[in-house]
C-alpha cells in the first residue's frame, strides 16, 4: 500500500482540484450549488490525476526515461517495487473508476433534461482519461513531443473550472476565464518545474518537453510568465467583480509564490528544484481556497458573526 500511495504522488492531488474549487464556489456566489456535483467533480479530477501519475510512472519506466540520470525521487517501476504488469492493471482499474465517477457526475448535473450536454461531457471525460494515459504511454506519447503543457492547461485549468461551473449554471460566464486561465498557468508551472528539474535526463532519453526544446534559461522566463500572469489575472478578476478590500485576502497565497520565484531565479542546481514543486502546488491550492471563500463571504462579515 505504501508503494501505491507513493506512485499516486499525493503531493500533486491538491493542485488538481483547484479549478473545481473555484468553479464551484463561483457558482455558489451566484446562488447555485449542489454537493453531489462538487463531490463527484472532485472524485473525477482526483481519479484523472492519479491515473496520470500511474501512466507517467509506467510510460517513463518501460521506456527507460526513469533512470539513474533522473534528478527527482525514484518512481515505482524504476525502483522495482511495482512491476509494469501490475501498474498496467492499476491504470485500467483507475480508468474504469474515474469513468464511473464521471458518469455519476454527469447524471447529477444534467439528469434526463440535457441529453446533448450529457453526451458532450461524456466525450470530454473519455478524452481526459485517454489524454492522461497517452501523456507518456505508447510510441506517440504527446508528452515526449512537448504537448504536456497544453494538456495540463486545458484539462486542469479551463475544463476543470469552466466545466464544473457549467454543470451548475448550464451557461458560460466569460469572466471565469480569468481565474480558469490562472489556475491553468499555475498547473503548467508545476509541470514546467518538473521538466526543468529533469531537463538533462529527458534530453538523453529523447523526451522532448518544452524545457528540452527551449533550454533551461528560456524555461525560467517561461516559468516567470506563467506564475506572474496567473497572479495578475486573479487580481483583474477580483477588480472586475468589485471585491471589497477584505476580499483581497487571497493575496496571502502570493507570498509563497513570490518566494518560490526568487528561489527559481537564483537556482543553478536542478536537484534543488524538487521541493519547489510542492511549494507551488500548495500555493495554488491555497489561492483557490482563499479565492473561493472570498467569492461567497466578506472576511469582515465572518469576524462580526463570530464575535
Amino acid at each position: 500500500m505504501k508503494h501505491w500511495i507513493e506512485a499516486a504522488r499525493v503531493r500533486t492531488l491538491p493542485l488538481s482540484v483547484s479549478g473545481i474549487i473555484v468553479g464551484s464556489f463561483y457558482a455558489m456566489s451566484q446562488g447555485m450549488f449542489n454537493w453531489n456535483i462538487v463531490a463527484f467533480a472532485l472524485l473525477t479530477t482526483l481519479g484523472l490525476q492519479i491515473l496520470s501519475n500511474f501512466a507517467n510512472d509506467y510510460g517513463d519506466g518501460v521506456k527507460g526515461t526513469d533512470n539513474d540520470d533522473r534528478v527527482g525521487p525514484k518512481r515505482a517501476i524504476q525502483s522495482g517495487v511495482i512491476s509494469p504488469a501490475s501498474m498496467k492493471k492499476a491504470m485500467v482499474l483507475t480508468s474504469l473508476i474515474t469513468l464511473l465517477f464521471a458518469v455519476l457526475l454527469i447524471y447529477f448535473a444534467f439528469k434526463e433534461s440535457y441529453l446533448l450536454y450529457s453526451f458532450i461531457f461524456l466525450i470530454l471525460g473519455v478524452l481526459a482519461i485517454a489524454s492522461a494515459i497517452r501523456y507518456t504511454v505508447g510510441t506517440g506519447a504527446y508528452g515526449y513531443r512537448g504537448y504536456g503543457d497544453l494538456f495540463v492547461f486545458i484539462f486542469f485549468g479551463l475544463v476543470s473550472t469552466f466545466g464544473v461551473y457549467f454543470m451548475f449554471s448550464k451557461s458560460i460566464d466569460w469572466l471565469l476565464l480569468l481565474p480558469a486561465t490562472a489556475i491553468g498557468f499555475l498547473s503548467v508551472g508545476v509541470l514546467n518545474l518538473n521538466n526543468m528539474r529533469d531537463e538533462e535526463s529527458d534530453k538523453k532519453s529523447g523526451k522532448n518537453t518544452i524545457v528540452v526544446k527551449m533550454g533551461g534559461k528560456w524555461a525560467k522566463g517561461y516559468h516567470f510568465f506563467l506564475v506572474v500572469s496567473a497572479m495578475l489575472l486573479v487580481l483583474i478578476f477580483a477588480f472586475l467583480n468589485d471585491f471589497h478590500i477584505d476580499q483581497y485576502i487571497f493575496v496571502v497565497a502570493y507570498f509563497p509564490m513570490i518566494s518560490h520565484l526568487m528561489t527559481v531565479a537564483k537556482n543553478n542546481n536542478p536537484k534543488l528544484l524538487d521541493p519547489e514543486l510542492k511549494k507551488l502546488a500548495i500555493s495554488t491550492f491555497l489561492l483557490s481556497v482563499l479565492l473561493a471563500l472570498c467569492l461567497i463571504y466578506f472576511i469582515s462579515d465572518i469576524v462580526v458573526n463570530y464575535v
